[in-house]
């Protein structure tokens, strides 16, 4: 009989699937529920060790002998410290051991009771990865748990293997063990592509094979890490969701298909294979994680991070990502890819996206400036927040954007510093609440003719303003949505900046063609000036007609 302690469990469990099968234990209460269970486990040998010194010393030896991770697992308070030594020859020896340490519960920390000294993050100078894994209340904290721990045991044996830190707070009751058996629990698998290549690629290769809704989805990545010829032969053969900011190309309108098909279970995929870093649409984000029971998730990065943002990554592929594609080849399930591609569904959303003329807005200035520079070789940067949403609708090529974090500070001058890189022209579609925040990107001298703005400036965070229940806040336009009635141009003649104004659709017609066409030594900022409401109304058109 096991733990009622279901993140004890969850723990215990994917020790098991991860190959560790010794444990050095020390004694103690609140770690009894986590030796219990290490002892009831068949798989694991458990050997008892008094003095916590010592013990991270045994193991240590023991994880040398083996060449594989050992736990060492302590009761709460001091003894965690007491295995300091150990952990930091461990850390620079790169031997692989995994310290379990049992908690009191976070309310109870510093408040002058027994054994309740801050654990999360004690070892943290001398661990390749620390995490802390109270008891979940639901099924997203109970994910985050699994995630967590399949990190920690990843972390602790892959590359330049070293000790991690897994912190365990229990609350009491600590001695009740009713259940009959362990939880079935995700592993995450990880693949050294630069190792192993031929693994990685039978494993792609088979679930590929096996799989009747296969899907690639690309978040962002650097502008040449999937080349043209690979990213036209991945789009003619799987399904493949991708945005402007990922490198490769854009098919078009796939968040706007998405969010017509999110209800039909014949778009679910059953495999997955996800590429680069985040993707904008929340709407597709949305949809691939209803196939969390149901598809197999596959991550491949040049540093095999683990990035589980669909909730149900099984593995995860470290090395030369367009190298490892293009010995992949991908057979197309053609029921699944004509589903997506050549239905009278998706040719009729895609019609209705390309019909779509909206009335003058940002929405509206966006798309006019797309299609006006779409024959120039020029480089694209998108600030945040409502531009690089628009920017995701029309875009043509790649886009530049801050999306590590998806902030609203430096968009500005990160198109700045590009341009001054660069001998191309860059222009940096910005709103302009992230302009006046960043406007000191404008005061360098530097900065050249070459580099250029379109400022949408709806006097406020609009994009606020789709939040249906801050519609009764006093505080939504003020303090939350920032109403403002600043303009560019003071800055712009502070900074000896060519300055072009539009507020109406005819204006923003006759400034984008000298915008684009001025030849000058000065960088030259076009403000476009909207209504925030109409703003908000033109998208919600947009959405409603498709």
């Amino acid at each position: 009989m096991y733990s009622d302690k279901e993140n004890v469990n969850i723990l215990t469990s994917l020790l098991v699937n991860h190959g560790v099968n010794k444990a050095i234990v020390c004694p103690g209460s609140r770690n009894a529920p986590i030796v219990h269970n290490l002892n009831e486990c068949p798989d694991i040998q458990c050997y008892p060790v008094t003095d916590e010194r010592s013990a991270g010393f045994y193991a240590l030896g023991m994880a040398q002998a083996t060449d594989s991770p050992v736990v060492v697992c302590v009761t709460s308070g001091t003894a965690l410290l007491n295995l300091l030594p150990a952990v930091a020859e461990a850390f620079y020896q790169h031997i692989p051991l995994i310290v379990v340490s049992a908690d009191r519960p976070a309310q109870w920390i510093n408040q002058l009771d027994g054994q309740t000294i801050p654990q999360n993050g004690a070892l943290s100078s001398f661990v390749k990865k620390s995490i802390n894994i109270p008891e979940f209340h639901d099924e997203e904290e109970r994910w985050y748990c699994n995630r967590m721990i399949n990190e920690a045991l990843i972390s602790c044996s892959c590359g330049a293997c070293g000790p991690v830190h897994i912190n365990v707070p229990i609350t009491e009751p600590l001695y009740e063990f009713t259940k009959t058996k362990l939880p079935v629990e995700r592993k995450i698998e990880f693949v050294s592509a630069s190792v192993d290549t031929t693994k990685a690629r039978a494993l792609m290769l088979d679930r590929f094979k096996h799989a009747s809704r296969p899907m690639i989805v690309i978040g962002q990545t650097k502008e040449k890490i999937i080349n043209e010829r690979l990213s036209a032969y991945l789009q003619s053969n799987a399904v493949v969701l991708i945005e402007p900011l990922s490198a490769g190309g854009q098919q078009l309108y796939m968040d706007e298909i998405v969010r017509c098909v999110e209800n039909d279970e014949r778009y679910l995929p059953d495999f997955i294979l996800y590429i680069g870093e985040c993707i904008v649409s929340k709407s597709i984000k949305k949809f691939l994680r209803k196939a969390a029971h149901t598809a197999e998730v596959w991550m491949a990065s040049e540093d095999g991070k683990i990035a589980d943002t669909l909730m149900n990554a099984v593995g995860v592929i470290e090395g030369n990502v367009s190298e490892l594609l293009d010995n992949i080849v991908f057979d197309k399930s053609e029921a699944y890819y004509h589903l997506w591609h050549d239905s009278s569904l998706a040719k009729n959303i895609v019609e209705r996206c390309r019909s779509f003329v909206p009335e003058y807005s940002q929405m509206y200035a966006v798309k006019s400036f797309e299609e006006a520079i779409s024959h120039y070789d020029i480089i694209r940067h998108y600030a945040n927040s409502m531009s690089v949403r628009l920017g995701c609708i029309y875009s043509k090529g790649y886009m530049h954007v801050n999306r590590g974090i998806n902030g609203i500070e430096g968009s500005l001058s990160t198109a700045a510093g590009y341009s001054l890189a660069s001998d191309r022209d860059v222009y940096c579609v910005i709103g302009d609440l992230s302009f006046f925040y960043d406007q000191n990107a404008l005061w360098n001298r530097n900065i050249g003719g070459n580099f250029k703005i379109l400022l949408l400036n709806n006097r406020g965070g609009a994009i606020f303003g789709k939040f249906e229940g801050l519609k009764d806040s006093n505080a939504r336009d003020n303090l939350v949505m920032a109403k403002h009635n600043t303009s560019a141009a003071g800055i712009c003649s502070a900074n000896h900046i060519n300055y072009i104004v539009a507020s109406n659709a005819e204006e923003l017609k006759a400034g984008l063609d000298k915008f684009i066409n001025m030849k000058s030594d000065s960088p030259t900022v076009l403000e476009v000036f909207t209504d925030a409401e109409n703003d908000m109304n033109v998208i919600k058109e947009y959405y409603t007609k498709i």
